[in-house]
């Protein structure tokens, strides 16, 4: 670790650890809004899609001719990942044609993080001190516990597919459950599950089982997801250094991604001596809904300073108002809770109460019209799609409070499903919509609000309502440019459209 620190050193930050929390990332110094506290390149990452494996690029795409699974956009990039490619090539040409199809991004990213670092042992592949084996060993080794992406259905089935699960359990019963005992044993299975698999693919005598189930427990709970500017997943990678900083749902930077390159940027000033926090969640809910999303997948209780509000009055107020129901006076705007028998909700406010039946009716209309819009036929129809849930929509504004995060879901969903059929009109009225309640749910810097105003600003700006486009595009700027940096191409290309707007606005005062 002192090798660590020297390096963190040079970026003006320091590893300490607090008690509670294990290693921790600290400034050394004051860091303001939208400064890089630091860059990473993954240690090993993998694209989720179709795409190119050294940019994750979409175009240009060439699979490669031997293992069939893995595509580059081009020469420099097959080059740039050749000798890590070259072994994960060797291995994945060795199964048969059915079980390489079924090799997923999960499979190839604990695959590319083994063969990385026999790569870096026998100095194939150089090695620094923020970027190999040993510190992505140590770092995470606190975390052994913790079951994050394995432990998700979609996961479970993924790799049933592609083992034999009698396998699997005489593989548990004999490494794991004595080794592992803090740790659910169908948890147990699917580590067994997986590494059985990886043990196949690489079958190389010098390892064994129980340590590839050790990686991917160490590991696979620590991989980020790699978003392009606009916050959609590209893919998935391993950044050792990020990996250190620990959760707060009141966060003081942001993570973003350019390319594969991961940086962490300051939301605000952080002061010389300050921890350095993101948040690992959606924050947008309420308290409740965030705890079980960070224990169910983390296996931890934040305790920062938003979520040291439970149970206050304040903290009950905000859950009802995001996950609860509206007052029956459709001019009131208060908050309801559940009356002291338990038959009914009573506002707040004007004191109007409604039945629990009532609420119960709704709510079961709601849970239908999902079922319908989940449906394979739902999902191909665009407009079938957004017609159930504009009638989803409709029912919701008769059940939830204006603020509600399932309004603003199903909100969300409508205006994904115009912009596809460029329906712009309706699309910016729905974008809108949606406006008061970021600005509720998330705080004034944060990059899906950012990208909230953008998207309102460039409708705007497509219909003709230049002026209004200018103020949605300025706010869109004055946010992206702290939490995604002004070098990226995206918020130049944001710049250059809000100095286009501005240029249109002017032109169009001087010819009246």
């Amino acid at each position: 670790m002192e090798e660590l620190q020297q390096a963190l050193k040079n970026c003006n930050l320091t590893v300490s650890t607090i008690s509670e929390k294990g290693r921790s990332l600290f400034t050394t110094r004051d860091f303001h809004p939208g400064d890089v506290i630091i860059s990473q390149e993954p240690y090993v990452c993998v694209p989720t899609q179709k795409r190119c494996d050294g940019c994750f690029s979409t175009t240009n795409l060439s699979k490669c001719s031997r293992c069939q699974v893995v595509w580059y956009c081009g020469t420099p990039c097959q080059k740039s990942e050749w000798k890590l490619h070259r072994l994960e090539c060797q291995a994945l040409s060795r199964l048969d044609s059915n079980k390489r199809k079924s090799v997923t991004p999960s499979i190839r990213l604990m695959l590319k993080l083994y063969l990385r670092r026999k790569l870096q042992d026998q100095k194939i592949i150089p090695s620094t001190a923020m970027d190999n084996y040993k510190l992505v060993e140590a770092l995470v080794a606190r975390i052994l516990f913790i079951i994050v992406v394995l432990s998700s259905r979609a996961m479970i089935v993924e790799f049933s597919l592609l083992t034999n699960m009698s396998v699997v359990i005489v593989l548990f019963n004999t490494y794991f459950h004595e080794d592992m005992s803090d740790i659910k044993e169908e948890q147990l299975v699917l580590y067994a599950q997986m590494a059985n698999l990886v043990h196949l693919i690489l079958q190389w005598p010098e390892i064994n089982i129980k340590e590839i189930a050790n990686f991917f427990s160490k590991f696979a709970c620590n991989a980020h997801t790699v978003c392009d500017s606009e916050l959609r997943p590209l893919g998935t990678g391993l950044y050792p250094v990020v990996s250190i900083i620990n959760h707060s749902c009141l966060p003081n930077s942001v993570l973003v991604f350019d390319g594969r390159e991961a940086s962490v940027r300051a939301l605000q000033h952080i002061p010389k001596g300050t921890e350095v926090l993101i948040s690992y969640i959606e924050t947008a809910g309420s308290t409740v809904t965030r705890q079980k999303a960070l224990r169910e997948q983390y296996l931890f209780q934040c305790v920062c300073p938003l979520c040291s509000k439970v149970g206050q009055y304040e903290d009950v107020r905000e859950n009802a108002i995001l996950e609860g129901y509206r007052c029956k006076n459709e001019t009131c705007d208060g908050f309801l809770l559940r009356t002291t028998d338990g038959k009914a909700f009573q506002c707040q406010e004007c004191g109007l109460v409604r039945d629990k039946e009532e609420i119960k009716q709704i709510a079961t209309e709601i849970k239908f019209l999902l079922e319908e819009a989940s449906k394979p036929s739902s999902n191909g129809n665009s407009h079938e799609a957004i017609s159930i849930h504009k009638m989803i929509e409709k029912l919701q504004t008769k059940l939830y409070h204006p603020f509600s995060i399932n309004l603003m879901q199903t909100r969300e969903t409508i205006l994904k499903s115009l912009m596809k059929l460029e329906y712009w009109r309706e699309a910016l009225a729905y974008c809108k919509l949606t406006i008061p309640i970021y600005q509720r749910v998330y705080p004034a810097v944060h990059p899906l609000l950012g990208l909230q105003y953008y998207t309102c600003g460039k409708l705007e700006w497509y219909l003709g309502d230049t002026e209004e486009a200018i103020k949605s595009l300025t706010k869109a700027v004055d946010i992206l440019r702290i939490t995604h940096g002004t070098k990226t191409p995206f918020v130049k290309e944001l710049s250059m459209m809000l100095v286009e707007a501005r240029a249109e606005a002017s032109f169009l005062q001087i010819d009246l």
